[in-house]
């Protein structure tokens, strides 16, 4: 049975008790709560030092990979069936940001985050994906997380949109999540090492690049760069299914995890990585 409020209030009091009989048992107990108490700690009159956030976030992290294997629904097929099911495709990326959130801070789930930037851009007017890059990126909602580039709250879209910052992979999902709510034609684009999203205007390809601030490109000139290759040719002109971006996610995911040293985590996003294939 989950810790009553009054039994929280006590492990609290004992995270930073070195005891390892006390560490045990509180341990044990934080690991019956499903790894988020966010709601609770806004409820409690002391605010916790930083080191005892990092304390508990930390005992946090198991009970969020059992979350994770718990809620990860993988499609019978793998990626692949992913091809065009974008709410199963969303549903993926929600549960992955409740695996990275910290299990302290409040914040809204992933879905409410995204309907609310829908509905801020559905205030402002915008009515075109053009215009919806510009209110995201230009107007400085969103920008690029150059200092903490490999961090693996890149891939946490909710914290993504709360902090407004991420790698080019999350800054570009949520611009293509925000413009599906919108019925506008937002492309992925899987270009290797810098990922990059398609818009239309006028009927002309433009590739946006989402991490320098939506800068655009017109796709007809980006092919006649004679220092791309075939291959990224071919890439260029291709649109990337959800199947493909998760994959690309996971893969970041890992690589970040593991650069953070959290062996666990990565271990985890790893197996439900070879699911998916």
């Amino acid at each position: 049975m989950p810790p009553a409020p009054e039994e929280l209030s006590a492990l609290l009091r004992l995270l930073d008790d070195e005891t390892p009989e006390v560490r045990s048992r509180v341990a044990g107990r934080l690991a019956m709560c499903d790894g988020d108490l966010s709601e609770f700690l806004s409820t409690q009159p002391r605010n916790l030092s930083e080191t005892e956030r990092e304390l508990l976030a930390e005992l946090l992290r198991p009970a969020r990979r059992k979350a994770l294997e718990r809620d990860w629904l993988a499609p019978s097929g793998g990626a692949a069936a992913l091809s065009e099911d974008w709410d199963a495709f969303e549903a993926l990326l929600r549960t992955i940001s409740d695996f990275l959130h910290d299990g302290i801070t409040v914040r809204q789930p992933l879905s409410d985050a995204l309907d609310l930037l829908a509905e801020e851009a559905c205030e402002n007017g915008i009515t075109s994906a053009n215009e919806l890059r510009a209110f995201l990126f230009q107007d400085g909602r969103l920008s690029g997380n150059d200092a903490e580039y490999d961090d693996p709250c890149n891939s946490d879209l909710a914290w993504v949109i709360a902090d407004g910052r991420s790698n080019p992979l999350g800054l570009s999902l949520v611009f293509m999540l925000v413009a599906r709510r919108l019925d506008l034609v937002v492309e992925a684009v899987n270009f290797p090492g810098h990922f990059l999203c398609r818009i239309y205007e006028d009927g002309f390809p433009i590739i946006i690049d989402c991490f320098d601030h939506g800068r655009m490109h017109l796709q007809a000139t980006l092919l006649e760069d004679p220092e791309m290759g075939r291959a990224e040719r071919n890439v260029l002109r291709q649109t990337a299914d959800p199947g493909t971006v998760l994959m690309r996610m996971l893969n970041n995911l890992v690589a970040a995890l593991e650069g953070e040293g959290r062996k666990d985590d990565a271990r985890l996003v790893r197996q439900l990585r070879t699911a998916m294939k």
